[in-house]
């Protein structure tokens, strides 16, 4: 019977269907369906190959990756390249069970490449650590470092893979709750999903630092998480402690910069970004923290000069609008997906006073779906205030204000819309505009804050003024 169903005696057909149905048990880059949008590519390529290789398993987990990302370009020469890189480094470890993502991604990709013989020689090395690890299963290991390895390769995907990713760690978690790796995995993961106000992160934040004490990454991270909730002093110690040692993690400059803009100094959070920006070029999250740096110095500039700079402060000024909008294109040249960045490029254009461009750059954001709650509604938020202030459209402002508050998210931005929208309709009231209207809003605005007593108030003389306006109401 074996005789019967070796490789010599089926059709090719047959064979490959054979080889595919032991891939697809393998636990691998090809079998976790990763979500990365085709246009997000270059920047996750970019993202990759500038990454600083720390150690052997994380230079192993990228190397992997990038292969993965080089074969969805149809480039699979490059990724063999790649998992080669992947594979010197398991050659030169002791077997581990991280091998066998290697050794899967190598099946797939020469099975693409119709190479099924040496996809089968790593299938049957797979199936080999399988056994000398006694696993139940012939192609795949369930143990705590195949989950870590996947929540990695979600995580570096991007934000559509984060709710997984942070399971995939709480799983590895279960069986090493105090294992360094897997607590950083997590704490990133969550500080990624974190929202300002909120902390689901700080907590898994400091317990990441404490079990690494010598990683900066980890330590700039629970920084920026203690800036959010006002702890400044705290925060400003662990950036402190994590200064001495960026010298060889460049990639975390940028997150320093970050802490540094948020507290006003941005000359110094500048300075940190070139550094960055040296070693990452094509970076479209520094392109867009260097944009952010300019448009912060535009705010500072109107703010010293009473929203009127004349003279050499309207000179810098616009030398800031400047800089900010090349930095913002440039950040949706390399990540077309970059939301924030369509509204901040926006914002930029209004300061010129270049609305169709502003438009522009607002529709295409307002355009794209699946985008996360919070994001939305951030978007109809500012996108209401450039048609309440700049186009003059109370209507399609209270429209977007609207929107934004119909996302069940609680968020910062949510005060702002309510305070948006309530303002709105108060003036309206004053200037008797639309009056049953404007104080339907008006109650609409106090329900949705929880003043029901003022709601109901503002209710009632709606259906007043509309059975004074309508008689036969």
């Amino acid at each position: 019977m074996e005789q019967l169903l070796s490789p010599s005696n089926m059709s090719e057909g047959s064979h490959r269907s054979l080889i595919r149905d032991s891939l697809v048990q393998l636990r691998c880059h090809f079998t976790w369906v990763l979500v990365i949008e085709d246009v997000d590519i270059p920047d996750l390529e970019a993202r990759i190959s500038e990454t600083e290789f720390l150690d052997t398993n994380y230079s192993m987990r990228m190397h992997n990756l990038l292969a993965y990302v080089r074969h969805l370009k149809g480039h699979d020469k490059e990724a063999l390249q790649s998992l080669k890189e992947a594979e010197a480094l398991v050659q030169r470890e002791q077997l581990d069970k991280r091998s066998l993502v290697t050794w899967g991604n190598c099946a797939w990709v020469h099975y693409h490449m119709g190479n099924l013989a040496k996809a089968q020689t790593y299938l049957d090395k797979v199936e080999n650590a399988c056994k000398e690890f006694a696993s139940p299963f012939r192609y795949r290991m369930e143990c705590a470092e195949m989950d870590s390895e996947e929540g990695w390769a979600l995580l570096k995907c991007g934000g559509k893979n984060y709710t997984r990713a942070m399971a995939c760690f709480a799983k590895a978690l279960e069986v090493e709750p105090e294992n360094p790796e897997y607590n950083t995995g997590y704490a990133v993961t969550a500080y990624r999903q974190d929202r300002d106000e909120n902390s689901i992160s700080l907590e898994p934040l400091r317990k990441a630092v404490r079990l690494n004490p010598e990683d900066p990454y980890i330590k700039v991270l629970l920084a920026l998480k203690l800036q959010d909730l006002g702890e400044s002093v705290e925060a400003q110690m662990y950036i402190e402690e994590a200064l001495p040692r960026l010298s060889s993690q460049t990639y975390v400059f940028g997150y320093v910069a970050k802490f540094y803009r948020r507290r006003g100094f941005v000359e110094q959070a500048l300075h940190f970004l070139e550094i960055a920006l040296q070693a990452k070029p094509f970076s479209a999250f520094l392109h867009h923290q260097i944009g952010l740096c300019h448009k912060t110095q535009l705010l500072q500039i109107k703010k010293a000069t009473n929203m009127q700079p004349r003279g050499k402060a309207r000179e810098r000024a616009d030398q800031s609008i400047h800089l900010a909008i090349d930095h913002f294109k440039k950040t949706l040249e390399l990540k077309p997906t970059f939301e924030l960045a369509y509204v901040n490029l926006a914002e930029m254009y209004i300061e010129f006073g270049q609305f169709r461009q502003a438009e522009g750059s607002f529709q295409k954001v307002l355009s794209m779906r699946d985008l996360d709650d919070h994001i939305q509604q951030n978007i109809h938020f500012r996108y209401g205030r450039f048609q309440e202030f700049h186009r003059k459209s109370e209507d399609k402002a209270i429209t977007h204000y609207i929107k934004g508050l119909k996302i069940e998210v609680t968020f910062y931005t949510k005060d702002k819309l309510l305070k948006a929208l309530g303002k709105l309709a108060e003036r309206r009231i004053h200037q008797n505009v639309r009056i049953v209207e404007s104080f339907s809003l008006l109650g609409f605005v106090y329900r949705l804050k929880g003043e029901l007593n003022e709601a109901l108030l503002c209710y009632e003389k709606a259906l007043r003024l509309t059975g004074a306006l309508n008689p036969e109401f």
